[in-house]
């Protein structure tokens, strides 16, 4: 394909629901499912898009949600995400695994000796994040439960 895209499946179908970013990667819905959440991995355009939801499972222009290309120099970019229950968002990114709350502010850093990609939610209650490095598996527990499939 001459572009990267995100897409769903619904009902049978797949379709293209868009391709305005150089490089989809880490997707999360918000608690509620009113919001679609992309990470790109740009160099050029460090970004997390928020797209309104629409009934048809359609959705609406995107806006940028959280831009972090001044903050983070280098070839690096935005990987994984993931969404607590309150609507915290947690996305993998050089430092660490950086957190938003559903307003777009820094909440903080949660920094593992290695870069993390990728990670989700376990334990009993769902408080269990786990980090995926290259080389190695961390565990962290938290006081907000994540979004579990």
């Amino acid at each position: 394909m001459p572009f990267s895209g995100v897409f769903s499946w619904k009902d049978g179908r797949l379709r293209l629901l868009t391709h305005q970013l150089k490089g989809p990667n880490g997707i999360v819905f918000s608690p509620d499912e009113k919001y679609l959440y992309v990470s790109n991995w740009d160099p050029k355009a460090k970004t997390v898009t928020r797209y309104p939801v629409e009934s048809d499972g359609t959705i609406d222009r995107g806006a940028i949600f959280i831009d972090l290309t001044q903050q983070i120099p280098g070839e690096e970019a935005l990987d994984g995400m993931k969404a607590d229950v309150k609507g915290n968002l947690y996305l993998s990114a050089p430092g660490g695994v950086w957190i938003f709350d559903p307003q777009g502010r820094h909440l903080g850093t949660i920094s593992a000796p290695r870069s993390v990609h990728n990670f989700a939610w376990g334990g009993k209650d769902g408080r269990t994040l786990y980090l995926c490095a290259r080389s190695a598996l961390y565990r962290i527990e938290l006081l907000q439960p994540g979004i579990r499939p």
